[in-house]
């Protein structure tokens, strides 16, 4: 696939606005999809969307093929389906575009949190969808970036490697070539237990945000999250989160980064504990907390990331009394059970399967 590949990007938040607006930049043809119409009738009425960037970023206008809300028209003339919306949405997505797909099609959940690409397969098939599709993920979203209006996006950064698997992996390969003219930051990441589990969001960001409630409510948001945030004690529990979401890794027999490699690896930023190597990150410096506890590192990351690593420790014998504590206080600050809304094994069509039946069907084919 070349410059002749079209896009759909489904989600017109600021990482939606920001794809469509950078692949049409790129000269691809690009339908840009939301649920309401009102959302996206600015962009529909200008024809795209203008980008301003920082240093050598993507600017200018961005013309789009079509803006719709029709999930039928956003489907049927894509070769490539880019669904950018938060997580607690992918299995809506997959239900409404279930009859549309046909065979060929390229879906690519940015990014799948934890169980994104098993998720909407489970949907599909419920669904009774008979199309051949490939079904992939990311590990996280490519673009740092913010809506500056109603057609205006602002891009921060782009990545430069986020990796990516398909469902199966063996389908991986192919879903990197079809999308390296566009973009050639994705890399193979393995399966889609290893871009699941990887996922350090789950880690940092709903303990932070439970552990500082407090501050949070009091200051409406007013301190560094991952300086003021990350007190000793925190990142205490942090080591701990991490060392349980590793382990659970290591039981389905995958090899997961730790959140001190990780930084390593995204940032180069070391230390001789998670306390230092946090501090010693010069990006964390000024990034201030959410204003409110009603936020996606809490209404997203515990039930699409922290629930299915969980459900996956107690299937295959971790214990996990870090993670679910967490989920716990979750669950008591908003009054919600996130273990019946979250992603649990049987919403991954994964519940009865055996370790070696979970890796069969993740990398080469059916369980």
């Amino acid at each position: 696939m070349g410059k002749e590949t079209r896009f759909t990007v489904l989600g017109a938040g600021h990482g939606g606005k920001a794809m469509a607006a950078h692949l049409a930049l790129q000269g691809f043809p690009v339908t840009l999809w939301n649920r309401t119409l009102d959302n996206i009738l600015v962009i529909a009425l200008r024809g795209g969307i203008e980008v301003e960037s920082q240093d050598e970023g993507p600017r200018g206008f961005g013309r789009l093929a079509q803006v719709t809300s029709d999930m039928k028209e956003a489907v049927q003339g894509a070769d490539v389906l880019m669904v950018v919306v938060p997580s607690t949405a992918h299995a809506d997505i997959a239900a409404a575009a279930a009859p549309h797909l046909r065979d060929g099609q390229i879906v690519v959940l940015n990014p799948g949190r934890t169980g994104g690409a098993l998720e909407f397969r489970r949907v599909l098939r419920e669904s009774d969808c008979q199309a051949d599709v490939t079904i992939a993920e990311t590990e996280t979203l490519l673009y740092a970036s913010r809506s500056d209006g109603p057609a205006q996006v602002r891009i921060f950064r782009i990545k430069e490697a986020v990796p990516l698997a398909a469902l199966p992996a063996t389908r991986t390969a192919s879903v990197l070539a079809a999308l390296a003219s566009a973009y050639p930051q994705f890399i193979d990441g393995t399966s889609v237990l290893h871009t699941g589990l990887n996922n350090m969001g789950a880690i940092f960001h709903p303990a932070l945000a439970l552990l500082n409630a407090g501050r949070i409510e009091s200051t409406s948001g007013e301190f560094q999250f991952y300086i003021d945030g990350v007190t000793p004690s925190v990142a205490r529990v942090l080591e701990v989160l991490d060392r349980e979401r590793v382990t659970v890794a290591a039981a389905v027999g995958i090899r997961a980064r730790t959140a001190m490699e990780w930084l390593k690896m995204a940032y180069n930023a070391t230390g001789t504990t998670l306390y230092e190597a946090i501090h010693n990150q010069p990006g964390y410096y000024g990034i201030t907390a959410p204003p409110t506890l009603w936020h996606r590192y809490i209404t997203e990351d515990v039930p699409m990331s922290l629930v299915p690593i969980a459900a996956l420790g107690r299937r295959y014998g971790v214990a996990v009394s870090g993670i679910d504590s967490i989920i716990r206080l979750a669950c008591v600050v908003h009054q919600t059970d996130y273990w019946r809304r979250g992603r649990t094994l049987d919403k991954l069509g994964i519940e009865q399967l055996s370790v070696d039946e979970l890796n069969q069907l993740v990398l080469g084919g059916e369980a």
